[in-house]
């Protein structure tokens, strides 16, 4: 899937006459208009990233999904080239962003939500959990006094089973803690995010050794995401081109995961998920822009406070990660 490719599959079941749409728990989400959701993907090279503009063609109402502000680790430098093609792609298509959502805090790249929000509008938003993340991280960066853990820092804390529709795509929220206990993965009509929960068929899924991780609750939230219509497109926020055996992707569908995802295809146990898990996390490293990415994301995408010389800075802990 290259960026701007689109698809538009129905979720099987769905009453077209009516106002109800039944998905695969059993709850009902109330909804006018059509299902098919345009969805444009951009990818960062530099971390591997993908952000989302999902919109209603009938609306031209969006939301835009794990968006990107550039870092430069080594010179301690941002700049705004990913966020500035998901403003021009807005733009370009005359849309109003209704929400700015992060599937979950992330440890690889700097959120630009709150840059965004200052172009584009809408309100951010991230699951609930996110309490729980600012609460680890505040003490790991010994931060608590300047990040309050009670999500003031986003717009929306939002729970399992919300609805957050775009226009006339009913939207819900999926709780799906694992990889940390912030993930959500927001379904729009016959699209599913997932975050990192979930990597292409070959890739697998989320590792589940950060603090505030659990390997159980990931195998939990995997099946609850595959639990979804069959046909139901998922939007993946990572990929690797599979090692470079490939070219980068990023949409699949449940399906497709199903039948063939390397860790969690059907048939695989919890138990087995589990201890392959944990073997393959035993061997990770550390992310690259894991220590100035979470400082800035539990902050819903701000930067520290300057300091008296006007100078924001971030923490490195020593000999703790």
């Amino acid at each position: 899937m290259k960026c701007g490719q689109i698809g538009a599959a129905a979720i099987p079941g769905t009453r077209r006459a009516g106002v109800a749409v039944e998905f695969a728990t059993g709850e009902t989400v109330q909804r006018a208009g059509s299902m098919r959701a345009k969805v444009d993907g951009f990818l960062d090279p530099t971390t591997n990233s993908i952000s989302y503009v999902v919109s209603d063609p009938e609306t031209k109402r969006a939301a835009i999904v794990d968006s990107v502000l550039d870092f430069d680790p080594e010179a301690g430098r941002t700049t705004t080239g990913s966020a500035d093609k998901l403003v021009a792609a807005v733009e370009a298509e005359g849309l109003s962003v209704e929400w700015i959502l992060e599937t979950h805090v992330h440890a690889d790249h700097l959120s630009a939500a709150h840059y965004l929000q200052g172009k584009v509008g809408g309100r951010t938003g991230i699951g609930a959990g996110v309490i729980e993340v600012q609460r680890t991280f505040g003490a790991l960066f010994n931060v608590e006094r300047e990040v309050a853990a009670d999500g003031t820092q986003f717009d929306r804390l939002l729970a399992d089973g919300e609805t957050i529709s775009i226009g006339n795509i009913a939207g819900r929220v999926l709780s799906t803690p694992g990889h940390t206990p912030a993930c959500s993965c927001y379904v729009f009509g016959d699209a599913a995010f997932v975050g990192d929960t979930l990597f292409m068929p070959d890739s697998g899924t989320a590792r589940a050794d950060f603090p505030g991780a659990s390997v159980r609750k990931l195998y939990d939230s995997l099946r609850r995401i595959l639990a979804l219509p069959p046909e139901t497109r998922l939007f993946m926020c990572h990929d690797y081109g599979a090692g470079g055996k490939r070219e980068i992707a990023w949409e699949s569908t449940v399906a497709e995961q199903r039948r063939s995802n390397i860790h969690c295809r059907d048939g695989i146990s919890r138990e087995t998920f589990m201890a392959t898990r944990q073997e393959r996390d035993a061997g990770l490293s550390v992310p690259r822009l894991m220590v100035p990415a979470v400082q800035v994301n539990i902050r819903g995408g701000r930067m520290p406070p300057p300091e008296r010389n006007g100078t924001a800075y971030l923490k490195l802990p020593i000999n703790l990660l």
